[in-house]
C-alpha cells in the first residue's frame, strides 16, 4: 500500500465495530478524506488513539492508501499543534464543536492544497491562543468562511448601508424583496470582514447583538447552503454566548 505524510483537522467521527472508528478529516494533501482508525478502544487500555480524534484537533500522520477499501488508514498519528486551552475551556470547546459540524456538513469536496485548509488550521491555532474576544470568534469565522464557499460579500461597505442577502452586496437602501440585514447587523458584518482575529476583543457586542447577528449570518448561509439548517450545535452556541 502507498504511504504518505499529511496534516489533518478532525471534523467528525463514527464508531466502527468494537474497537475502531471512522474519522472524517480535512487534510492538506488530499482535501476531505475518511480514515478507518483501528484499536482506538483497547480492552486493556493500551495504545488508545481516541484522544487524538476530538473535534478540530490538529494532527500530523502517515496515511495508507487502500486499493480495496474506500477509506484510507493511518500508520502513525500525533498532534500537529498541541491545544493548550480548547480542551479545558467550555467556551472554546463549544466553538470548535460548532466549527467541526459546520465544516463536516458544508464541505463535501475540497481540492488538495486548498487555502481553506490553511484558513481553518490557522483559525484553530488562533482560538486556542486567545485570551479575549472569544465570544465573537464564531461570528468572525462564519463571515471569513463564506469567502471559501463562494459567497463572500461582493463590494465594500459604506456608512448606513444594508446587506442584500440575495445579491450578496452592500446597498444604500433595503431591497424591495426585503431579504437583507438590518443596518446594525450590516455594520457588524463589515466590522468582521475588516477585523483581524487578534482584534476581536475590540468589537464590543452585547449578547443580544451577537444572537441577532448570528441569526442574520445563518440566514445568509441558508440562502446558499440548505445544509446549514442541519447543524445541531447552533443551539448550544446560543446558550453559551
Amino acid at each position: 500500500m502507498k504511504t504518505y505524510k499529511a496534516r489533518g483537522i478532525v471534523l467528525h467521527t463514527v464508531k466502527y465495530g468494537e474497537s475502531s472508528l471512522v474519522a472524517f478529516l480535512l487534510t492538506d494533501r488530499l482535501g476531505r478524506q475518511n480514515y478507518l482508525i483501528q484499536g482506538v478502544r483497547s480492552a486493556r487500555g493500551h495504545g488508545n488513539k481516541g484522544a487524538f480524534f476530538q473535534p478540530m484537533f490538529l494532527l500530523e500522520f502517515e496515511g495508507l492508501e487502500s486499493s480495496h477499501l474506500q477509506m484510507h488508514r493511518m500508520k502513525e498519528v500525533r498532534s500537529a499543534v498541541p491545544l493548550t486551552s480548547i480542551p479545558f475551556d467550555v467556551r472554546k470547546s463549544t466553538i470548535t464543536l460548532f466549527m467541526a459540524e459546520v465544516l463536516y456538513r458544508l464541505i463535501r469536496e475540497v481540492e488538495p492544497e486548498s487555502p481553506l485548509f490553511d484558513f481553518v488550521f490557522g483559525s484553530v491555532v488562533a482560538l486556542d491562543g486567545m485570551q479575549e474576544g472569544v465570544a465573537n470568534f464564531h461570528l468572525w469565522f462564519l463571515v471569513r468562511l463564506s469567502s471559501f464557499l463562494g459567497f463572500y460579500p461582493g463590494n465594500e461597505y459604506e456608512t448606513g448601508n444594508f446587506f442584500d442577502i440575495r445579491e450578496g452586496l452592500f446597498c444604500p437602501e433595503i431591497p424591495q424583496h426585503r431579504l437583507a440585514f438590518s443596518a446594525d447587523n450590516t455594520q457588524i458584518l463589515a466590522r468582521m470582514m475588516e477585523c483581524d482575529v487578534s482584534q476581536l476583543n475590540q468589537v464590543a457586542l452585547s449578547r443580544v447583538q451577537r444572537s441577532d447577528f448570528m441569526t442574520s449570518i445563518l440566514t445568509y448561509f441558508g440562502y446558499h447552503l440548505d445544509s446549514i439548517r442541519e447543524v445541531r450545535s447552533i443551539q448550544i452556541l446560543r446558550e453559551v454566548f
